[in-house]
C-alpha cells in the first residue's frame, strides 16, 4: 500500500498496493460533484470509520448524510450494503437530525468515530457533542448513553449557548480517541484538545486537562497569538504511538508530537512533522508542491508497528514516518514512506485528476488501522477504502 521511492527505505508487508474492498457505489464522473442519494451501500463525503476488531464490526461516519454506517462482520465485497443504521429513520432518508430536533440518536456531520470500552463514541460535530454507547449496537437506532458537550440530549448550540467556552462545552468537536480508561476530544471550534483522565459516567461532564488554549475559557486561534509548540488552530485527530500523545493540527498543516501523554493544561509539544520549527505554519511549507517533510491540512492519524500513518488530507496521500531512537530525532523529519501518489512532489486528486481506481485518494480524510486491516475514509471519493497488509 505504501509506495517508497529510494532503496534504502523499509517496504512495509502488503499483500498489494490496491484496495481489496471498496465501500460505497462505484463512482461515475456525475457522481464527483453530485451528492449521492442514501441507500445502504452509498456514503456521501464519509469523514471517518471504525474498525472495532479484524473481523468486525466496522462503524462508518456517513458524514454528509448525517448517519452512521454498521457492518456486523468486516465486508467482503465491494459495495456490500450495510447492516445497521444510526441517526435516519431507514436507509433512504437523510437530513441533520433526521429533519428533526436533536435527541439520543440523531445526527448532524457526523465525524470522528472510535471503540469506547465495549462500546462505541462519535463526535456528532455540528450537534457540538459527543454521543457514547456504552455497548456496540446491535439495533437500528439504537440510544445512546451518554452525552458530553451538552447537558442533555435535545440541546445542540456551541459551548451550550455562550461566547466563553468552559471544560464542560464543545464547539465542532470533530475527533475522538479513547486510550487506556482515557477520552481524548478534539474540540476544533474551540481550536483546543480536551482529556478526561478518566471515563465519563455523568451527561455533560467536565473535561480534566486542556491542550491549546492556555486555559478551559480561552478558544482564540494559536491561543490569540503566533503559533508556538503549545497552540493550535484546527486540531482534528489523535493517537498514542510508543506512549506519546500525536495529534493533527490541520490548520497549522502539522502533526503535534507530545512526550508522554500531557497531565498540566496548555502542556507543549516536544516535536511537530510537517513544519521545520513550531512557529512556521503554511501549508506544504509555504510552497504549492508538497515534498516528504511537508503537510497540507493533515486531518486523520494512526498507528501500524512502528509506523506512523498521516492522511495528507489536502495533498490526497497517505504518509508514513518510522519511529527513530529518539523523539527528538522527529522535529521536521522525512516521510518514509507515501501512498496515494506516485512520487513525494505530487498533490493531484486521484493522481492526476481522474477517476477514483484502487491506489487513489482523493481529500482521505481518516486513517485507521486495526491490526493488517487499515481503513481510510476517502472523502472526496465517496468510500471508504479497506486495504490489507
Amino acid at each position: 500500500m505504501l509506495n517508497h521511492k529510494t532503496e534504502h527505505l523499509n517496504i512495509l508487508p502488503l499483500s498489494s498496493n490496491a484496495a481489496k474492498i471498496i465501500l460505497g457505489n462505484n463512482t461515475t464522473p456525475e457522481q464527483i460533484t453530485i451528492p449521492l442519494e442514501p441507500n445502504p451501500s452509498t456514503m456521501f463525503g464519509p469523514r471517518a470509520a471504525c474498525l472495532i476488531s479484524p473481523t468486525g464490526p466496522l462503524w462508518v461516519s456517513d458524514t454528509g448524510h448525517h448517519r452512521l454506517l454498521g457492518w456486523r462482520n468486516l465486508p467482503t465485497e465491494d459495495n456490500q450494503a450495510a447492516d445497521l443504521i444510526i441517526g435516519q429513520p431507514d436507509f433512504f432518508s437523510e437530513g441533520q437530525n433526521a429533519k428533526g430536533t436533536p435527541g439520543k440518536n440523531t445526527l448532524s456531520v457526523p465525524t470522528g468515530i472510535c471503540k469506547y470500552g465495549d462500546g462505541l463514541a462519535v463526535a456528532d460535530a455540528w450537534n457540538h457533542r459527543i454521543l457514547i454507547w456504552y455497548n456496540l449496537p446491535e439495533k437500528n437506532n439504537q440510544p445512546a448513553d451518554l452525552v458530553l458537550g451538552q447537558s442533555n440530549f435535545v440541546a445542540n448550540e456551541p459551548n451550550r449557548g455562550s461566547q466563553t467556552p468552559a471544560a464542560n462545552t464543545l464547539h465542532w468537536p470533530y475527533g475522538i480517541l479513547c486510550y487506556e480508561n482515557q477520552l481524548f476530544v478534539a474540540d476544533t471550534g474551540n481550536r483546543r484538545l480536551l482529556i478526561w483522565q478518566s471515563l465519563p459516567t455523568e451527561n455533560g461532564q467536565p473535561a480534566d486537562i486542556v491542550l491549546g488554549q492556555p486555559n478551559m475559557t480561552s478558544r482564540n486561534e494559536n491561543g490569540g497569538g503566533s503559533p508556538t509548540a503549545a497552540s493550535m488552530r484546527w486540531c482534528h485527530d489523535m493517537t498514542i504511538w510508543d506512549d506519546n500523545l500525536v495529534v493533527t493540527d490541520a490548520g497549522n498543516n502539522r502533526v503535534m508530537i507530545w512526550s508522554g501523554i500531557p497531565t498540566e493544561n496548555n502542556s507543549p509539544c516536544a516535536v511537530v512533522l510537517g513544519q521545520k520549527n513550531f512557529n512556521f505554519v503554511e501549508l506544504n511549507q509555504g510552497v504549492y508542491f508538497p515534498n516528504r517533510s511537508s503537510l497540507s491540512m493533515p486531518y486523520g492519524v494512526d498507528i501500524w508497528g512502528d509506523y506512523l500513518i498521516v492522511a495528507d488530507t489536502a495533498n490526497s496521500r497517505l504518509l508514513g514516518w518510522k519511529k527513530r531512537d529518539n523523539i527528538f530525532l522527529l522535529q521536521g523529519a522525512d516521510a518514509d514512506m507515501v501512498f496515494g501518489q506516485d512520487s513525494f512532489i505530487s498533490k493531484s486528486e486521484n493522481k492526476n485528476f481522474g477517476l477514483p481506481t484502487r491506489e487513489s485518494l482523493n481529500w482521505c480524510y481518516g486513517v485507521k488501522i486495526c491490526e493488517g486491516n487499515v481503513v481510510v475514509s476517502d472523502s472526496g471519493n465517496n468510500r471508504v477504502l479497506i486495504f490489507q497488509f
